[in-house]
């Protein structure tokens, strides 16, 4: 009777026990990381009789965890590479409707402005035209600054979002290495008996750490895991945890670099964080936010400069020079600004760099390091993007000197530098907060040319003259005024007279000079630098004065260029002078309306419009791309997911048709127990 009690009594505790573990299976259905249990049976040691064995019931032999390792890891990875592909392209999607909305993007405040000088040069005594050409070059002003101030934002959005994460993940290697301890620790392990929540708990964690960085994980023994980045440093040991940290680079101040403390040690990891949400947010700032910064900067300082050099050459209301119409983008302070000394420079370095802009339509758009090396004179200048070095070389003694680009100079200013010094060299990075509408009053827009020409009523020949072109008036290479623009509202030397000589064979001569006396004649003119004298020709189109600033020393470069045609007489006489009383003049303000569609980015072979379309373009194709990217990691994770949980979820269905077959088999089992029990009854009874 014993025997067949116990064997009942096996029964119905073997199924006890598995009825409690599809119970439990049942009521986390929905537990995130929960892997299916499972009840392993093995038949109890038979009872050796003289007719054979008889059986002596069941026992649980395991409760296993329906887990795949290869599934968990496949897991891991696909979460990686779609956090990082949602974290991208967040942040992509946030920037492309910034750049391409209608009111915060660059093209209405670009046409408004452009379309304004229009209707302001077409009747350019109107004081309301000019005072509308002033708003909305404030406006153009306000939108690159706010574009800016939003980079600014969203720059500092990522910023938080990196330090969230940096949180989140120390917090989940913290438990993982408290898992891996309590994993070590359980008792019975010794005999093979898992703590299957346990594990499913750091499982989770793990699936939850590639989230947000791609690692790797390796089993070993204790049932521990051993977690590191991708490269291979250590994040977990056992029951040790690193740390991650944030810090603002050393290189760009405005930017935060990842750190790992271990072990008393501090690593800069910055270039190990890849996939996952970190992954995808140091991507973005590398590959989407700082190009748009740059471009978006140099965008500023060829409108800035294209504009300011155009007004400058211009006359107001007043008679004077136009000056600058936006703030200098060669200022001093601005010029500083555009390099930024590594923090780890040796603290003993006196160095002063400044990077001074020469051609904005040669301006790339970009970072560079320049790094000094042995004795703190070889140089090289690397561009950040690339890591290429694009150009080496050695500081002269005394150190000052410029290193040329194309667009830009670096110049060294003096002061002494260390080897393993670095300075980031950023020429148009702060552009856009920099510029600033320096204009003020309608009276001051120069919309006039300041030179003008006549013929003398004298003339009996065919010649005639335009009314001239300007091309600065400064010295380009100097900075200085020329000489005939240091006095407001006339020529330095009275008007300039090109007198002309004709003997009546074809030999045709000129004479150029103002009060001071003769600045030189014809045999003495090379506009074509060819090293012979140009001769008059009237049958073609003759350029009097030079478009070369090294000939201000003889004379010929004025900072402007006439030209005359036909054939003059004898005697002609041609007058250029100032352009006193012209405040009907429209020509300078039609030249900064034409600006508007001029190619003067990109070496010439784009407009403004274009170049900021070709930044919304690129941002746009990114943001296409990496949607692209999300969607088909979105589809892997599904895949991924589906495949682990068609191993370790569970399914309602089977599990109440388990609890059912348990049901009966326990029941069964308490029946046999009842028969025992009977029988037992009637043995007794049969003795009485």
């Amino acid at each position: 009777m014993a025997g067949l009690i116990g064997i009942g009594l096996s029964g119905g505790l073997g199924h006890q026990a598995a009825l409690n573990t599809t119970a439990n299976n049942i009521t986390n259905a929905n537990t995130p990381g929960y892997s299916r249990q499972e009840v392993q049976f093995e038949t109890q040691e038979g009872r050796r009789t003289g007719a054979g064995t008889i059986g002596s019931g069941v026992s649980v032999a395991n409760i296993r965890r329906l887990a795949d390792a290869y599934l968990s890891q496949q897991l891991r990875e696909d979460s990686t590479l779609f956090g990082e592909q949602n974290a991208f392209n967040a942040e992509l999607t946030r920037l492309d409707n910034l750049l391409g909305g209608e009111d915060t993007g660059l093209n209405k405040a670009l046409n408004n402005f452009f379309s304004a000088m229009q209707n302001a040069a077409e009747d350019p005594t109107s004081l309301p035209q000019r005072q509308l050409v002033l708003s909305e070059a404030q406006q153009l002003v306000n939108r690159f600054q706010g574009l800016n101030q939003e980079f600014i934002q969203q720059r500092e959005s990522v910023k938080t979002q990196m330090q969230q994460g940096v949180k989140d993940a120390n917090t989940l290697l913290k438990s993982i290495a408290e898992l891996n301890l309590a994993i070590s620790e359980s008792p019975g392990l010794a005999q093979g008996k898992e703590p299957l929540e346990l594990m499913d708990k750091r499982d989770e964690k793990l699936r939850q750490l590639s989230e947000l960085v791609s690692i790797r994980v390796t089993e070993v023994e204790g049932s521990q895991v051993n977690v590191s980045l991708s490269n291979g440093l250590a994040l977990v040991t056992g029951a040790n945890a690193a740390e991650f940290a944030t810090r603002s680079s050393a290189e760009d101040p405005t930017r935060l670099e990842f750190t790992l403390s271990s072990g008393g040690r501090t690593l800069l990891v910055d270039e190990q964080i890849q996939g996952g949400k970190l992954g995808g947010l140091r991507a973005f700032d590398e590959m989407a936010l700082k190009p748009a910064f740059d471009e978006l900067g140099r965008l500023a300082i060829a409108i800035s400069s294209a504009i300011n050099h155009q007004h400058e050459i211009g006359m107001d209301l007043e008679g004077d020079l136009g000056g600058n119409f936006f703030s200098d983008v060669n200022s001093l302070a601005v010029q500083r600004s555009r390099v930024v000394p590594n923090g780890n420079n040796d603290r003993t370095t006196t160095g002063q760099l400044a990077v001074e802009i020469t051609d904005s339509s040669q301006l790339p758009a970009g970072t560079w390091e320049l790094q000094f090396s042995g004795d703190g004179r070889s140089y090289e200048l690397i561009d950040t993007i690339s890591g290429d070095t694009v150009k080496q070389g050695r500081l002269p003694d005394p150190v000052q000197s410029e290193i040329n680009m194309p667009g830009f100079n670096i110049r060294v200013e003096g002061g002494e530098f260390n080897a393993g010094d670095k300075y980031l060299i950023q020429p148009s990075r702060n552009a856009a907060e920099n510029m600033q509408l320096n204009i003020r009053r309608e009276e001051d827009l120069a919309f006039a040319s300041p030179v003008r020409a006549s013929s003398d009523d004298g003339n009996l020949g065919t010649g005639t003259i335009n009314q001239g072109n300007m091309l600065n008036v400064r010295n380009p290479n100097t900075g200085a005024l020329l000489d005939d623009f240091q006095n407001s509202g006339q020529f330095a030397d009275g008007p300039i007279t090109v007198t002309f000589s004709n003997d009546g064979a074809g030999n045709i001569t000129y004479e150029v000079a103002n009060d001071s006396g003769v600045l030189f004649t014809s045999a003495a003119v090379d506009n074509d630098g060819d090293g012979t004298p140009d001769v008059y020709d009237p049958q073609k189109i003759n350029q009097i004065f030079s478009t070369r600033p090294e000939d201000e020393s003889n004379g010929q470069y004025r900072g402007f260029v006439f030209e005359i045609t036909g054939e003059p007489a004898d005697g002609d006489v041609f007058t250029i002078d100032f352009n006193r009383n012209g405040v009907s003049d429209n020509r300078n303000a039609e030249l900064m309306a034409a600006l508007g569609t001029k190619n003067t980015l990109n070496g010439g072979s784009q407009n403004f419009t274009e170049g900021y379309a070709g930044l919304v373009e690129d941002i746009g194709v990114k943001t296409r791309q990496s949607q692209l990217d999300k969607d088909a990691g979105a589809t892997l994770l599904e895949q991924s997911t589906n495949q682990r949980e068609s191993v370790s979820g569970v399914n309602l269905d089977e599990e109440a048709g388990k609890l059912i077959q348990y049901q009966a088999a326990y029941n069964a089992s308490a029946q046999v127990m009842s028969v025992a029990q009977d029988l037992f009854n009637t043995l007794l009874q049969s003795f009485r």
